[in-house]
This record gives C-alpha cells, structure tokens and sequence, in this order.
C-alpha cells in the first residue's frame, strides 16, 4: 500500500510517499482500504513535534486519524462489520496511520456510513463533529435558550459547531471572515461578525465561547462572556478560570460515540459538511500546508484513490 510517512520531527515538507505492507487484522480488528482522509490542525502539531509529551512517537509515522473507506478484511471476533461495508472511523492519534491507501484498526471504532454520504463527506467528520459537540455539550454545557459564541466559524470544527448550536436551540453568534459571512448564516448563525472590520468583543451576555484560536482572540473572548459563563478552548492548554467565569481545554478523545449521531443529522438534511478542498495522496504536503495558513473554508481532505 501508499503511505505518507516521516522519518523525523519538523514540518509538513518532511513527509514523504512510500510503499508498505498491510499487517493482517487480530481477532478484533479490520482491515480497511482507505479511500479518503481528513487533515486536522493536530496532525500538523503531530508532525512538528509539539505533542511528544502527549503522544510520544518514534518515527517513521504515518500520520492521519480521519479517515473512510471500505472493510477489506474482519478478525474472527468482529460481528458489527463486515467485508465490503463502507466505515468511517479515527484512529488515535498516538497510532496514526490515515494518510495511506490502507489501514488496520479495531473494528468497533468504525461506523457504517449511508449510500448517499461519500467517503469524502464521511472523512470529514470524526474529529470536527466530535470535537464541535465535546466542546459544545460536555465542557461548555450548553443549554438551550443560550448564548453561545462560535470563533473561525467557517472552519472544520467551528461549521459543524454552528449547526450542532442552532440545532439545540442556543442563539449563535459566529466569527468569520467576510467571504464566508454568508456560509456561516446558511448554517445556521443567527449573527455572523465579520472579525476584521467588527469587534466580536462588543457582544454581551454570552453563556458560552467556542475558542479554535486562543491568543488575543482568547483574551478578548473572556469580556463577552455573562457570569457564571463559560470558554471551551481546543488551543489553549493552560486554559484557567476567572472568578465566576470558567475556562476549560477541550482533550478530544475519541470520535466513536458520536458518529452515530452525525450520520442521522446528515440524513435528515440538518447537517451540511463544507469541503474546502481535495487532494491527492501524492500531494499530502499540499494539503498539511493548506491548514497551517489557518484560512480553510470547511476540511481540507485526501484521497487516496483518484
């Protein structure tokens, strides 16, 4: 099989395409032929060795955690999938391995995915629908009839935050640039503030801040917020409560519970997957690099076969 692989810590222009063999499913797991992939802002802290702490790694790795495709082969335990089923799964960060043309990973961390969802659509989804809802529900405990206020709106996590939001009834405020202003409202944004020209620091009253930028936005993000507010940040790791206000970070941890959840959204046409862009498996240093400019419309993916 194809695979994206580094040999060493540094950057995106330190991955390479080479050739390897698929190892055999164990009695728990499935073997899946990859055919599309989502890139994540992780992957790149991955790649540049900023999560060592976390998830320490000897290379080569192959990086990537979202990913679709089909079941090519079942463990003799597996019972909920089997050979020719479509799946869309993550694998865990410190494993790896999506951005190649095949993968192994136990089955139970897979879904089934519908006939009208594309491979591509169902990459798209693990961690930023995950992460969204965690950020959202379990650290920012939104409520309906809340304020909630969304940053980079029209990103991965931030555009399916929005629908996640609207859908629970909290009143949704979100931060874009002006080409996407209107994409934001399409999905659901009550207010959409243009964050060059507008201060999204004016706005009063806010239950809940989604933070996928942290510096100064994070600093500003904690003037809005009413008392008894809360921030879920996924940037800032050293994220600590002020007073009565609470800030907490957001450690995504697996995307299995919820993708459930997301297929039935999709298929009842109340959520909308933004695919910024695709490339192919050749050109994954492309696609790493098009998320490090922090500009994405939606995911950016990788397809494996074209």
């Amino acid at each position: 099989m194809k695979t994206a692989v580094i040999s060493a810590f540094g950057g995106p222009h330190l991955v390479t395409i080479s050739e390897a063999a698929l190892r055999k499913p164990q009695p728990h797991e499935a073997a899946v032929r990859v055919e599309a992939a989502s890139v994540n802002v992780l992957d790149l802290k991955i790649l540049a060795g900023h999560m060592q702490q976390v998830f320490p790694l000897e290379p080569p790795y192959v990086p990537g955690t979202d990913f679709s495709g089909v079941v090519e082969a079942v463990g003799a335990q597996v019972e909920h999938v089997k050979p020719g089923d479509r799946v869309v799964g993550r694998s865990a960060p410190g494993t790896g391995g999506a951005f190649a043309s095949g993968l192994v990973i136990a089955a139970a961390d897979l879904c089934v995915i519908p006939p009208d969802m594309s491979c591509e659509q169902a990459a798209a989804l693990p961690t930023a629908f995950g992460s969204a809802r965690q950020a959202l529900f379990d650290v920012g405990q939104l409520q309906s009839g809340e304020r909630v206020l969304i940053h980079a709106a029209a990103g991965g996590v931030g555009s399916m935050a929005v629908q996640q939001a609207r859908r629970a009834g909290a009143y949704v405020l979100a931060t874009a640039s002006v080409r996407n202003l209107e994409l934001v409202k399409s999905l659901g944004a009550h207010e959409a503030i243009d964050y060059h020209t507008q201060d999204f620091s004016k706005a009063r009253d806010i239950d809940v801040v989604l933070d996928t930028i942290g510096g100064e936005t994070l600093d500003r993000s904690w003037r809005v917020l009413s008392e008894g507010g809360r921030i879920a940040s996924l940037v800032e790791f050293n994220i600590q409560s002020r007073g009565g206000q609470a800030g907490k970070f957001v450690f995504f941890a697996s995307a299995t519970p919820c993708l459930p959840e997301a297929i039935r959204m999709f298929q009842a046409g109340q959520l909308q997957i933004v695919i910024d862009s695709i490339f192919p498996l050749a050109e994954t240093r492309a696609a790493l690099e098009k998320v490090a400019t922090g500009h994405t419309r939606g995911k950016v993916l990788i397809r494996m076969i074209s």
